[in-house]
C-alpha cells in the first residue's frame, strides 16, 4: 500500500534561519506516524542534505527548501509514484505564488517560458500529466528519492552547489532507474525579490552547470548556448560586416515576442519592461557563470574544507508535532 511508505523530509537552512516550510507540513494528509522531519543547519546545502540523509530512517527522502510551501496531498502523490519499484525519484514544479510582487511574478513568467526556461521550464509551471522524465524537469526544492538509491549512489556530490541534484539524477538515469515528474506535485516558492538577487541567482546557476561539466563531462551542447551568445555580443563591436548583427536582431525580436506574450497571458501588463530586461539578463548571467565554472571551479580551492552541520529532528516517526506557534517558522 502506498500509504505504508515512510518519509524523511529533509530541509537545509542557514544558521539561525527561518523554516517557513514547517507550518504547511503540520496539515499534510498522510499518516503522521509515517513521517519524520529533519532540519539540517549549515552553510553547504549539499553536505547538509547528505548528512541528514545518513541520519534519516524513512523509505523515501523528501527534499524541500526552507521556503517550499507544500499542498496537503504532496506525500500521498509522491507515495503513489514511488510505490512502483522502478521509480527512483519523483517531484514536481516550483510555482510562483500569486501573492508575489510584480517583479517576482515577472521572473516566474520568464522561467516558465520557452525562451527563458528552455528545457527546464516545466520546473516552474504545472502542465501535462505525470510522466517519466529526466533531471531537466525536476528540482531539488521539491524532490522525493528512495533512500537506498540515494545512499548506494553516494548521495550528492558535495563539490557542487547548485546542480548537485542534476549530477546525481544523471547518474541514477544511467543506471536505468526511472524519474517521474508530476505537475500536480507542486510547491510554491517566492522568486528573488530584487534585480541584484536575480543576477546572482542565475550567475550561480550557470557556474554550477560549468562545475558539473568539469566533474561529469558535457551533457548537452544546449547548455553552452548562453555562453556562446555572450561571447558573440562581446565580439560584435568589431564585427567586419553588417550581417553579423542579424543574430542579435533576431534575439531582440524573440525577447520582445516572449515579453509581450508573457505580459498578456497573466495580464501582467505593467511588468512588460521588466520582462524585456529579465530575458537577456538571465541568459547573459547564466552564460558568464558557466564560463566561470568551467575555468575556475570552486571545488579546486575548497578541496579539503569541511563545513559544520547540525541536524535537528523536528518530528519523529510515531510522535506528534512539537512546533512553535503556528506561522512562526522558527526551529525549536
Amino acid at each position: 500500500m502506498a500509504d505504508s511508505i515512510t518519509f524523511s523530509i529533509i530541509i537545509p537552512v542557514k544558521p539561525g534561519g527561518t523554516v517557513r516550510a514547517l507550518d504547511r507540513l503540520r496539515s499534510v494528509a498522510y499518516p503522521s506516524s509515517h513521517m519524520e522531519v529533519l532540519v539540517a543547519e549549515g552553510t553547504r546545502p549539499s553536505r547538509q542534505r547528505n548528512q541528514a540523509a545518513a541520519a534519516a530512517a524513512g523509505d523515501i527522502l523528501y527534499f524541500l527548501d526552507d521556503d517550499s510551501l507544500t499542498s496537503p496531498d504532496f506525500l500521498a502523490r509522491a507515495a503513489a509514484h514511488l510505490a512502483d519499484p522502478s521509480v527512483a525519484a519523483a517531484g514536481g514544479p516550483s510555482l510562483t505564488p500569486a501573492s508575489d510582487s510584480r517583479f517576482q511574478r515577472a521572473i516566474g513568467v520568464v522561467l516558465a517560458s520557452r525562451l527563458g526556461g528552455g528545457g527546464a521550464r516545466n520546473r516552474y509551471r504545472a502542465t501535462g500529466s505525470p510522466r517519466r522524465t529526466s533531471e531537466r524537469e525536476l528540482i531539488l526544492c521539491n524532490l522525493a528519492m528512495r533512500r537506498d538509491v540515494f545512499l548506494a549512489e553516494g548521495g550528492l556530490d558535495e563539490r557542487l552547489y547548485p546542480n548537485e541534484e542534476n549530477e546525481l539524477m544523471d547518474r541514477i538515469s544511467k543506471r536505468g532507474m526511472g524519474l517521474v515528474h508530476d505537475p500536480d506535485l507542486a510547491v510554491r516558492r517566492s522568486q528573488r525579490s530584487t534585480f541584484r538577487a536575480f543576477v546572482r541567482q542565475f550567475f550561480g546557476y550557470g557556474r554550477g552547470r560549468g562545475e558539473q561539466t568539469r566533474i561529469a563531462g558535457v551533457r548537452s551542447v544546449v547548455d553552452f548556448l548562453p555562453t556562446v551568445f555572450l561571447i558573440y555580443l562581446l565580439l560584435l563591436p568589431v564585427a567586419p560586416w553588417a550581417p553579423c548583427f542579424l543574430p542579435a536582431a533576431l534575439y531582440g525580436a524573440a525577447v520582445m515576442v516572449s515579453a509581450l506574450s508573457g505580459a498578456v497571458r497573466p495580464r501582467l501588463y505593467a511588468a512588460l519592461p521588466w520582462l524585456v530586461v529579465l530575458y537577456p539578463t538571465l541568459h547573459l548571467c547564466y552564460g558568464a557563470g558557466l564560463l566561470k565554472g568551467l575555468l575556475t571551479p570552486r571545488f579546486r580551492s575548497e578541496a579539503g574544507e569541511t563545513a559544520a552541520v547540525t541536524i535537528r529532528c523536528i518530528k519523529e516517526f510515531g510522535a506528534p508535532w512539537h512546533l512553535p506557534a503556528h506561522g512562526t517558522g522558527e526551529v525549536p
